[in-house]
Formats: C-alpha cells, sequence, structure tokens
C-alpha cells in the first residue's frame, strides 16, 4: 500500500509530524517528571505559648482528627514558641484538591477544642514546608519605611501571586506589618493602684469599630458613626483608662504607646540591607518554569505601583537552572542524532542511501512528542534522555530495511520499485519482533512503583513510543522512498566490493571463525565478565538520587537555645558576611526569627555565581565550612537546593532517620545517643544535627494553690495578666481600608526583665487590692523543650546529616546500623 501509494505515505508521516510540532509548543519545561507526594501544610499559633501548650492544646486535637483521613502517609509536627506546623503526607496516588478539602473539614471539626486564645483559626496550604522556593523577591529601599514595603507585600503583591495557578504559598520573612504596642511601666501602674487585666479591659472596651445604627425620620436616613476607632498611638496615649481621686489617667502615663511593629523579633536582610523577603513555593503537582513565567509577567505592574525608591530584586530563580539543564540536554540530543547520521554516511557513503534512514529519527521523535502531550508529560530530563536513547534505536529499523532492499538490488540486479516490495515483505515481520522485543525491555519498568517509578515511567514510556514510531516508519516511508530514490550502478558495485564494507566484513568473518574454534575460551570470558558485572555492582556506591547543581544553598544556623533575638541576629549577620565574602557567591539573603523555627534558628538563602564562574558545588561548599568555623558562637548548615525533594520534614541537612518512640525521655536520650555516635565518626557523617531542644532555660511558675484561693485571685486572672505582659497578647484591633492592625500589650522591654522582676508585677485580689505575685508564688529556673516534634501522635527526634565527599548513601546506611548495635 505504501509503496503504490506515495503521496498518503508522506500524508501520513506529515500528520505525524504536524502532530508532534503541535504538542511541542504546548509541553511544559521541568527539571525531572512529577513525582511529589502530595503534601497539606496545616499551620496554627497562640502568640507566647509554649512548645508543651502548643503540642497538647494545639497539634494534639488536630493530629487525632487528621489521622481520620484516608490515604494519609505519614504526619509530622513541629511545636515551637506560639507555632504550630503539621505537614500532612498523602499517598502518591492521593488527589491533592480532594486530600485539602478534608483537611479543611477535619480542622472545622476542631475548632471548639482549641484554646479560646487563639485570635485565627488553623489554616492550610498545599505545599511541602521541606521543599525550597522557586522564586524568591525582595523589597528593599533606601528611604522607604520596612512598614511600608510590608504592607504593599502583604496586601498587594501576595494576594494577587496566590491566584496564580500552582502557587502553593507566598511567605514573608522578616515581616514588618504595622501595629501599636503598649508597653507596660509596671510600677507606674501598681501606684495608681490598677492591674494588667484592668488595663487591657479599658483598652479594649475604649476602641471599637462597631455599627451604631440608623437615624431614621419622614424626609431622609442618616447613618450613625462616631469617633470610637483609634489609629495611631498618639491616639491611644490620651485614652482615659481610669480615674483615681477625681483624676483621670491616661494610658500614657503608665505606658509607653508606640508605633511599631506586630513582631520584633524577627527581620531579614538582602545582600546586606534591610529588606522584605518574599518566597513563592508551589504546589507539589505544579510545573516550576510555568508558575515562575506567571509570577514574573507580573512584576513589573508591581514595580509600577511601588514608590519610585524601592525596587524588587530577584534571588534564587529555580526556572534558570532548570532551562539551563534541559537545554543542555536538548544540545546533546541534536549533537546524537548528528552523530549517528554521520556514521550511517560513513558505512553507505552516499547521501541518498543515508538520508532515507535519516528521515526515521526525527520523525519518530517528533511523533513521540505528541504522544507526550496526550500522556501528560513534560520536556524534562528524563524525557529528553530517553529520547536521547531512543536516537541509536529508532535507526536501527530503518537501516535493517534499507540494507535488504540495497541487497536484492545489488545481488539480484532488481529495480529500486521491486526490491522495495521484495524486501519489505522479507523484512516487515523481522522490524516487528526487533521492535516488540525492544519494548519487552521497558515493560518492568512501565510497571514499577513508588517515587522511582513515577519518574522512570515518564522515561520507559518515551522510549517504548519512540521505538514503535520508529517501526511504523520503517515499515511505511522507508521502503517508499527506497523505491524512489534508491538506484545501484556498477561503479557502486565496483566501489562497495573494495571499500570499506570490504574491510569490515573480512574484519567480522575473522573474529567469528576465532570465536568458534575457541569456544572454551570464549566461554571463560563469558564467565568472567558476569562474575565481573555482579562484583562491580556489589562495590559500586549506592544513592538514591545523584546530587544536582543548580547554583543555590540552603543554610540553617542554630545557636544556644536560651540566645535573645538581638543576639541571634548579631551572629546571623557574622555568618552572612562569610557567604557575602566568598567569590563563589552572587547573591546571599538572610532572615532571623521567621517562620516556625525556634528563636535560635535563622535561614539563609543563598544564590552562587555561574558555573563558569565558580568550581562545583562540593568544593564550594568544602571552602564555605572551613570559613565558617571560624564564627563562634553559632553552627553552620548547608544543603545544596534539589531539584527532588522528598519528605514533608525540613531539617538542617540532606539525609534523615527518624528516632520515635512511646516514652518522650527515653526517645530524646537515644536519639541524642546515635546523634554523638554519628557526629564521631567524621569519615562516614558531616553537618550531623537533630532537631532535639530540651535544654531551653524556662522561668516555672510554682503556685501556692492556698494562698492564691485566700486573696481570691484564680487561674485566669493570672494567666491574663501574665499573658497580658509577656504573651505579646492583642487586646484591640484598628481596621483599616485595606487591612487590620493589631494592638499588642507587652511589658516594658526596656526593663532588663529576669524571673525575681516577674514576682513583682502587681495581681488584683477579689477584695480589690493589689499583691505582688510573689506573696503566692515562687519562680524556679528549669529546663525545658524549645521545640516538640511528632510523627503521627508519637513524640519523635529527627536526626539529619551530609555525607562527605566519596562516600555514598548506602555506606551510612550501612554504618548507622553498625551504630545502632553498639549503642
Amino acid at each position: 500500500f505504501c509503496i503504490r501509494r506515495p503521496v498518503a505515505t508522506l500524508l501520513m508521516s506529515f500528520a505525524l509530524i504536524l502532530g508532534g510540532i503541535f504538542a511541542y509548543k504546548f509541553l511544559p519545561v521541568a527539571a525531572l517528571p512529577s513525582a511529589e507526594f502530595p503534601v497539606v501544610n496545616v499551620s496554627a499559633s497562640l502568640p507566647g505559648a509554649s512548645p508543651e501548650t502548643m503540642a497538647t492544646s494545639v497539634a494534639t486535637p488536630l493530629i487525632k482528627q487528621f489521622a481520620t483521613i484516608a490515604g494519609i502517609d505519614s504526619i509530622s509536627t513541629t511545636n515551637s514558641l506560639g507555632q504550630t506546623s503539621i505537614a500532612i503526607q498523602f499517598v502518591l496516588n492521593r488527589d491533592i484538591d480532594a486530600a485539602a478539602a478534608d483537611v479543611q473539614a477535619a480542622i472545622a471539626r476542631t475548632q471548639r477544642s482549641l484554646p479560646p486564645e487563639m485570635t485565627s483559626p488553623p489554616s492550610y496550604r498545599k505545599v511541602n514546608p521541606a521543599d525550597a522556593p522557586i522564586l524568591l523577591m525582595s523589597l528593599v529601599s533606601g528611604t522607604v519605611p520596612l512598614t511600608d514595603l510590608d504592607a504593599f507585600a502583604e496586601n498587594v503583591i501576595s494576594p494577587s501571586l496566590s491566584t496564580i495557578d500552582g502557587v502553593a504559598q507566598v511567605s514573608i520573612f522578616g515581616q514588618q506589618k504595622y501595629a501599636v504596642r503598649i508597653q507596660i511601666d509596671p510600677s507606674a501602674l501598681a501606684a495608681r493602684g490598677i492591674s494588667i487585666d484592668q488595663l487591657q479591659a479599658a483598652i479594649a472596651s475604649a476602641n471599637s469599630n462597631t455599627p451604631l445604627g440608623v437615624l431614621q425620620n419622614n424626609k431622609q436616613q442618616l447613618t450613625i458613626t462616631a469617633n470610637t476607632q483609634l489609629t495611631s498611638a498618639a491616639g491611644f496615649s490620651n485614652l482615659i483608662i481610669a480615674t483615681k481621686n477625681g483624676h483621670p489617667v491616661r494610658l500614657g502615663e503608665v505606658t509607653r504607646v508606640v508605633d511599631s511593629v506586630q513582631t520584633t523579633t524577627t527581620a531579614s536582610w538582602y545582600d546586606g540591607t534591610r529588606a522584605i523577603i518574599m518566597a513563592v513555593q508551589r504546589q507539589p503537582d505544579a510545573n516550576t518554569v510555568d508558575v515562575v513565567d506567571k509570577v514574573k509577567a507580573m512584576l513589573p505592574s508591581f514595580q509600577d505601583q511601588m514608590p519610585a525608591a524601592a525596587q524588587i530584586k530577584l534571588l534564587n530563580d529555580r526556572s534558570t537552572s532548570i532551562r539551563q539543564a534541559v537545554d543542555d540536554v536538548q544540545f546533546t540530543l541534536l549533537l546524537t542524532i548528528a552523530l549517528v547520521v554521520m556514521v550511517i554516511f560513513v558505512f553507505l557513503r552516499r547521501v541518498t542511501a543515508t538520508i532515507i534512514p535519516a528521515v526515521a529519527v526525527p520523525i519518530s521523535l517528533i511523533a513521540t512528542l505528541g504522544a507526550m502531550f496526550l500522556f501528560g508529560f513534560s520536556i524534562d530530563n528524563i524525557s529528553l534522555m530517553g529520547l536521547t536513547l531512543a536516537v541509536g534505536l529508532v535507526v536501527d529499523d530503518a537501516i535493517v530495511m534499507l540494507e535488504n532492499i540495497f541487497r536484492h538490488m545489488e545481488e539480484d540486479g532488481l529495480s529500486a520499485f521491486d526490491a522495495s516490495l521484495k524486501g519489505a515483505r522479507e523484512i516487515g515481520f523481522t522490524i516487528i519482533s526487533i521492535s516488540i522485543s525492544l519494548v519487552a525491555v521497558f515493560i518492568p519498568v512501565l510497571l514499577m512503583g513508588g517515587v522511582i517509578g513515577r519518574i522512570f515511567n515518564e522515561f520507559a514510556v518515551v522510549v517504548t513510543v519512540a521505538i514503535l514510531a520508529s517501526m511504523f516508519v520503517s515499515l511505511t516511508l522507508t521502503p517508499m522512498l527506497c523505491s524512489r530514490l534508491l538506484s545501484v550502478t556498477k561503479a557502486d558495485r565496483e566501489a562497495h566490493s573494495a571499500g570499506r564494507h570490504d574491510i569490515v566484513t573480512r574484519a567480522y568473518d575473522w573474529l567469528l571463525s576465532f570465536c568458534l574454534r575457541h569456544t572454551f575460551l570464549i566461554f571463560l570470558v563469558f564467565i568472567t565478565t558476569a562474575a565481573a558485572s555482579v562484583w562491580v555492582i556489589q562495590v559500586s556506591p549506592k544513592g538514591f538520587f545523584p546530587q544536582e547543581d543548580i547554583g543555590q544553598i540552603s543554610v540553617t544556623t542554630m545557636a544556644r537555645q536560651d540566645i535573645s533575638f538581638d543576639a541571634m541576629a548579631k551572629l546571623q549577620g557574622q555568618v552572612a558576611s562569610v557567604f557575602s565574602k566568598s567569590p563563589y557567591v552572587d547573591h546571599v539573603a538572610w532572615s532571623a526569627g521567621s517562620g516556625n523555627n525556634a528563636l535560635n534558628q535563622g535561614q539563609l538563602f543563598v544564590q552562587l555565581k555561574g558555573k563558569d564562574q565558580r568550581p562545583n558545588i562540593e568544593k564550594v561548599l568544602a571552602d564555605l565550612r572551613r570559613q565558617l568555623a571560624g564564627v563562634a558562637g553559632i553552627e553552620t548548615y548547608m544543603q545544596p537546593v534539589q531539584n527532588l525533594r522528598l519528605g514533608s520534614r525540613s531539617s538542617a541537612s540532606a539525609y534523615q532517620l527518624v528516632v520515635q518512640g512511646l516514652d518522650t525521655k527515653q526517645t530524646d536520650v537515644w536519639a541524642q545517643k546515635l546523634n554523638d555516635a554519628m557526629a564521631a565518626d567524621h569519615t562516614m557523617f558531616t553537618d550531623v544535627t537533630s532537631d532535639l531542644q530540651n535544654n531551653a532555660l524556662q522561668a516555672s511558675l510554682v503556685i501556692d494553690r492556698d494562698k492564691a484561693a485566700q486573696l481570691g485571685i484564680d487561674t485566669d486572672t493570672l494567666r491574663s495578666a501574665l499573658y497580658g505582659g509577656f504573651g505579646t497578647d492583642q487586646v484591640s484591633t484598628i481596621f483599616g481600608s485595606a487591612d487590620s492592625y493589631e494592638v499588642i500589650t507587652e511589658l516594658d522591654p526596656k526593663i532588663e526583665w529576669s524571673p525575681e522582676h516577674m514576682l513583682a508585677i502587681q495581681m488584683r485580689t477579689s477584695s480589690g487590692t493589689l499583691v505582688p505575685l510573689g506573696a503566692f508564688a515562687r519562680v524556679d529556673r528549669t529546663a525545658g523543650a524549645l521545640t516538640i516534634n511528632q510523627l503521627g501522635q508519637l513524640p519523635a527526634v529527627t536526626i539529619s546529616y551530609n555525607l562527605p565527599q566519596g562516600v555514598s548513601l548506602g555506606d551510612t546506611v550501612t554504618r548507622i546500623d553498625q551504630l545502632k548495635e553498639q549503642i
């Protein structure tokens, strides 16, 4: 059919080409096939609450509800001061939208069980908290206040970017949201006979934005408004909170009221300049390049709306490395095609004979692009690797067909048309058999499950489709082209018999004869080769996935557990200075006190220079480790950002192991032993650390309940007073046109507070008099947890580590098993 109808054959081939070209324009670009577990992250906050309170009062009720959801793979929880983060990882085939809906329903069911002091309900996002941001942006200015930059980031940029399909969340590091802070002078308050809870009640009742009703008569209707809303520190400072001896007591007399920020223990910098850092994270199933392109398309409009003195600067654009990697593989693919065509020409030595099998390569590969579009694949390193491998396979069928037709023309003297008919009939079944046998090789890969199956399933499908497309082209287009283009002359026959083909044939005849004469030797070589292959497999380093170098480093810092924010920010700046001075680093952004981390932890985002301006990532890390060793008082852990990230628990280093048990103390003890043993083995592990932080200093209040009862002071009154002074309690809200702002009470931060000072705080008794806290309580200095981590509903400790150069993951796993036996 195809030989006799060349036009129809060409049209079929053109249809494959057009379909592939059309599909290519719509294929997304990615680093790897989508293989991430669906993850939903739940965040909850209760300002001032201890990690124990967050674990028992917030995390546990939520986890119990989440555990009833179908398809959950793991639930990991981190509880820190005032924050709880719960990462719910589902099985691979779970639809993330349906999973998110189930999580939302579970949160709603838990609402009544949560503490009433929570000012906002738990929120959820379809995002893996352990995944690195796909794009970082910094808002910097030398003149525009940080509060204005933060307002623009929170009210304009973040809501707009969150509407983009594929954006999971836009995190803001170093938030400087405006707030009025009322800093209480306890001595001035006590001198006027006012308690902290009375002060808070007066502030809350004097500032409101509630409706007042409507004034109506026969002619008109008027909405009633009043100046009950205070909007600045100056307004609150003049507020009358009590009357003593006929004289009004204004808030400014007993407190310092300042225009400040909502959180004073967080800050971020970009290349040494205070900034607002925004991190864009994608949903687990979203395409990185597509999402980044959509985000970048909106940036010019944001810049136009900002003051001229403010700028948006980009950092850590992960799409750049993906595009570069894909471009490299595409170049390799084109080079492979060129080499294959060159080899064909060297042996056939004729342009027309070379063109016929060479045409099968682009047609087969382009047709495969169409199949990739139908299967929902992307242009990534794995699919392009499959296409590159397929180049050598797809040309074989056409060469076999061409050789058989050419043989009939050369040996039988048939015309090109007759030789094509005869050769195609003879070799057609053989080509089908060859193609099916090649496809059979990839069937196990097609059926492979898990993450590896997700990654290499795309590879197997691409190669399989390319082989089948090649078979189709070889059985249709190739014989048709041979019948029209192939010719054999007398000169060709003479050149063929005297040329290189004859040399190759004679060499092969000699080698075949040698093997047949020395069968035992050949069998011995075969056995030796097989045994050597088994040995090589056993001794080869084993790992999960090779480390990528995309030019970005994620850095976690950790200081002593009782460190203050100011001291941590200073140490963080010293670490950042090391990165800034490195000749390999292009930009660096860092933050202290941001996110759900404890106060003694910080983050840095490092953008390296191009690969042509620096050595490989291993040497860069080694050089930076040597320099960072000189920064005292803080530990620094680095890991290169990877395109493939498994697991939903964040860690300071790349590889993790979890120690879990029923008893918290025993779990902590054994985790610390294993951590110390791994840290001592420098040949197998580096950057060993854990999320176990149970030695933070605490001021434990021991209440004499009998004395408190005699004074008429109940637990709720005590809690309210202490939380109002030390818990950054929100006592009121300022409602603006675009946002709302908190009014926060706190004890004067300029006072050097100690546990002893806390005992002097005045508490109101049932009789209305004030007594110091020390009259019925004492303060003990104790050690407690800075963070509490759970896996499921059980306590867990995650130990993380990096691999020294030359050490494989398989070696470390074996060593960990040995250490577990030893301890």
